[in-house]
């Protein structure tokens, strides 16, 4: 009996990839009788389901495709990346180099192994059209071809959080875990890593460091609020949302604006990240009721000035 609980709770850590409790959750808006849809998941989960939506929707592809992706690594790897799998699969995807999609190191990238299922997936006749469990086997050719479907709804839900379509709706609790960098350059490079350079033009992320720390042209016009920033601010990389005018343009801006909170929430454990806020919401370290907070009149002076920007302040 005592062999069999201790296999057990192996078995749990296993699937759930890590110790204690999952750490992420992602709800949908309360509907019809208040209920809410939730997934909850790991910090390491949340790192990889961002980066395989910010590499989609770099390249411009609908949220169709986003769910497509998460709800594939989701059957495949449980959005963790193995170093293991059937043959020589690999991957957040278990995709093989025998197969021809990379080299074992290329493929152990999150960001490499993300954009090589969207150029297959792209290639996939009319596959917004198609079933989710459908167009994910044309890629994946998987001995289990319906095995993708349940993962539909969790996908959906996880889609519209870390495309921004959903707003406020991912937290996690932000527990520091093993990471290889920390503070504003970390982030920067993570931003990078998973959005591409473009993520920093032509506003450019801005740390409010007092003018110690390398700055993009473009951000230049920031360096006198920056230079009289507190000290918390030295901590801080600013990101403008901008857009254009219209209905239509300031939806797109505060959903890129969400994408970009979502994502910094989703690797605050990696990232060692102490707050973000973004359009007058904030979410703090700690916080694990699954909620981003109004931010209150203490923060009425950050709120004015980051007011259509996304500010992630790192805990050092």
């Amino acid at each position: 009996m005592v062999l069999l609980a201790v296999a057990g709770y192996l078995a749990v850590q296993y699937v759930t990839g890590g110790a204690g409790a999952p750490g992420c959750k992602v709800a949908s808006p309360a509907v019809g009788d208040g209920a809410r849809t939730a997934y909850e998941f790991t910090p390491e989960q949340a790192v990889n389901a961002a980066t395989i939506t910010a590499v989609g929707t770099a390249r411009g592809l609908p949220d169709r495709a986003v769910a497509i992706a998460l709800a594939t690594a989701m059957q495949e790897s449980a959005l963790r990346n193995l170093d293991h799998g059937d043959k020589d699969s690999l991957g957040l995807f278990q995709q093989r180099p025998s197969w021809g999609w990379g080299t074992p190191e290329e493929i152990m990238d999150p960001a490499y192994s993300a954009g090589a299922f969207y150029d297959h997936l792209a290639k996939v006749d009319g596959y917004l059209d198609l079933p989710l469990t459908v167009a994910a086997q044309r890629v994946q050719r998987s001995g289990f071809p319906d095995a993708y479907a349940k993962h539909e709804p969790d996908a959906e839900l996880l889609a519209a959080a870390l495309t921004g379509r959903s707003a406020a709706t991912l937290t996690c609790d932000g527990r520091p875990g093993a990471t290889r960098e920390k503070g504003p350059d970390a982030v920067r490079a993570a931003l990078v890593r998973d959005f591409g350079h473009g993520v920093l033009e032509p506003a450019a992320a801005v740390v409010g460091d007092g003018g110690t720390s390398p700055r993009p042209a473009a951000a230049t016009t920031s360096a006198s609020a920056s230079a009289s920033a507190s000290a918390s601010d030295e901590r801080t990389v600013t990101l403008p949302v901008t857009g254009g005018t219209g209905p239509e343009a300031e939806r797109e801006t505060a959903r890129r604006g969400w994408q970009l909170a979502h994502w910094a929430v989703a690797n605050a454990s990696s990232l060692h990240l102490q707050r973000v806020s973004y359009a007058g919401r904030e979410w703090t370290a700690g916080n694990t009721d699954s909620k981003w907070y109004p931010t209150g009149t203490r923060a009425a002076a950050d709120a004015e000035r980051a007011a259509g920007s996304v500010r992630i302040t790192s805990a050092w």
